[in-house]
């Protein structure tokens, strides 16, 4: 999800500034709310295991380049159902920094575009979630319809980001048309996959229920939500 050097450039790169306060102050807002309801050690430590897992995703998990950016596999619904969507928009937003400061900092000038292109989804995927699992439901306890329509959402959300990015960068030519239609085509791939995954963890994480009182999991992975 990595838009390629080049893509935005000039002064159309500020309006990722812009995009991304806007998804900041968002997290910000979320930020307040897990604070107040779990307290700072359970939030800095979500956010702590987010930002390892984000950096494992990016730099161990296989990735590769296609047309206009790079296919990852972010994990991004794992995250928040393991998490939470504050700490899981802290990793992301950390992850992402770590890799470009360390390992790409050519990718540094595009910091902004990427982080939007990850937090934005996220959110989306947030709301989703609110409007399809019932609020009795843990998130242990989610079926695969569930794990593919919050997958398919936040990946989705990724493409879309990136399409836009480019074409606001490029224009509408068909080599940038050709370039972010393979791009969308090869993170199907990643769709397929994360449900799987996201279900997967889940699993373990029920035959886990000791991590509940721990504060490193949401209380949502184990309990009904708060009215």
């Amino acid at each position: 999800m990595h838009i390629e050097p080049g893509i935005v450039n000039g002064a159309k790169i500020a309006l990722s500034y812009v995009t991304a306060a806007g998804a900041a102050t968002y997290a910000a807002k979320e930020t307040f709310s897990t604070l107040r309801a779990n307290g700072p050690a359970s939030f800095v430590m979500r956010s702590v295991l987010a930002t390892v897992g984000v950096f494992l995703f990016f730099e161990v998990l296989p990735h590769f380049p296609v047309g206009v950016s790079e296919v990852h596999f972010i994990l991004g619904s794992t995250l928040f159902l393991l998490l939470g969507a504050a700490p899981a928009a802290f990793g992301l937003a950390a992850g992402l920094l770590i890799q470009g400061v360390f390992f790409a900092p050519f990718d540094l000038p595009q910091y902004f575009i990427n982080l939007t292109t990850l937090l934005v989804p996220l959110f989306a995927l947030q709301a989703l979630a609110s409007r399809i699992i019932e609020p009795g439901t843990a998130y242990v306890d989610l079926k695969y319809g569930h794990a593919l329509a919050l997958s398919a959402t936040y990946q989705g959300g990724v493409v879309a980001w990136v399409a836009f990015w480019a074409f606001y960068g490029q224009g509408f030519g068909a080599e940038t048309m050709v370039s972010v239609l393979s791009f969308g085509g090869a993170y199907m791939l990643v769709i397929g996959i994360e449900p799987i995954a996201d279900l997967a963890v889940l699993a373990a994480a029920k035959a886990m229920r000791g991590l509940n009182s721990t504060g490193l999991v949401t209380p949502r992975l184990y309990n009904a939500a708060k009215a």
